[in-house]
């Protein structure tokens, strides 16, 4: 088992425990287990409190075995979409905090077998949740034209999204696109020249947040947060690219995803949540040299009404 810095180095780790405002009689939730790092300084801060934690990896599992024996402490081997069913499965209905720290960790991009990676060749697999059917190999060779060119542009922001969709169409009629270097040597010759490596980033973000549901598991958590939240409650969120921004920005200012907020008779917005901070906190320069993941953080932090 890897330790939880060799795993995955928590980002902004006193920012998210000044942002969840922690009380040691408290309950709370880390939805995004990985190394451990962010729920084991929770745990110290509490006495009587509760701690669950979510992980849908079975290689994030195994790092709960290193809480084994801490009463507080509760793994929940399950995707954070099902929120609100676990923790009243777990008898906890309600809770003074959540904590969720987007997008794919450490050691999944640094496993060449998980596919995550341009730097590794591999399956073309990209599943946080290796039980799960879908992969990014049925992904490419199996998705129409218009519907890689949709995932491309909508969630890699890949400028050439046509061009780069009709190019593995094609190529996949002759041979299957199976491992990571087959897709990036369809693709080397429409990456701009000098921007390769970002160019190959958005198709992998693009791929990886279609084969894991990305963003609909994020609304589907978003939505029950105000359900499960005591007033006063605490929501700590940090993403790392716009697309979970915005979703976490525009849910805390106005209650849902888009359009406006909604308004009383009075004029009083109508929103479960209020946000602490006015613009997202990011992490300072010195955490962004010892952690380059830190650099695309964005934390936003909201409370319960």
């Amino acid at each position: 088992m890897e330790s939880p810095s060799t795993y995955h180095n928590p980002v902004m780790l006193s920012e998210c425990l000044e942002g969840l405002a922690i009380q040691p009689e408290g309950i709370y939730v880390d939805v995004t287990f990985g190394g451990g790092g962010h729920s084991r300084a929770i745990l110290e801060k509490l006495t009587t409190g509760r701690l669950l934690s979510f992980d849908q990896d079975p290689d994030a599992a195994a790092n709960a075995a290193a809480f084994e024996g801490n009463e507080s402490f509760t793994f929940v081997a399950a995707n954070f979409r099902h929120l609100k069913r676990y923790l009243k499965l777990h008898k906890a209905p309600k809770v003074h905090g959540i904590l969720a720290d987007l997008g794919v960790s450490s050691h999944q991009i640094n496993t060449p077998e998980r596919g995550f990676s341009t730097r590794f060749d591999a399956d073309l697999d990209m599943r946080m949740n290796p039980h799960t059917d879908r992969t990014a190999r049925k992904v490419v060779n199996n998705a129409s034209a218009a519907e890689l060119q949709k995932i491309l542009g909508m969630y890699g922001e890949v400028g050439n999204a046509r061009t780069a969709a009709e190019a593995i169409f094609a190529a996949r009629h002759n041979t299957p696109i199976e491992t990571v270097n087959d897709l990036k040597a369809i693709l080397t010759r429409y990456a701009p020249r000098h921007r390769e490596n970002k160019y190959f980033a958005q198709v992998f973000q693009a791929l990886r947040i279609e084969v894991n549901e990305e963003l609909k598991v994020l609304e589907e958590f978003l939505t029950q947060v105000p359900e499960v939240l005591e007033p006063g409650g605490r929501l700590v969120v940090m993403s790392y690219h716009s697309l979970e921004d915005r979703l976490v920005k525009n849910f805390i200012q106005k209650g849902k995803f888009d359009g406006e907020v909604e308004k009383d008779f009075y004029g009083n917005e109508i929103k479960p949540l209020k946000g602490i901070t006015r613009k997202p906190v990011e992490a300072t320069a010195a955490e962004i040299e010892s952690n380059p993941r830190a650099r695309s953080a964005k934390l936003r932090i909201a409370e319960k009404i």
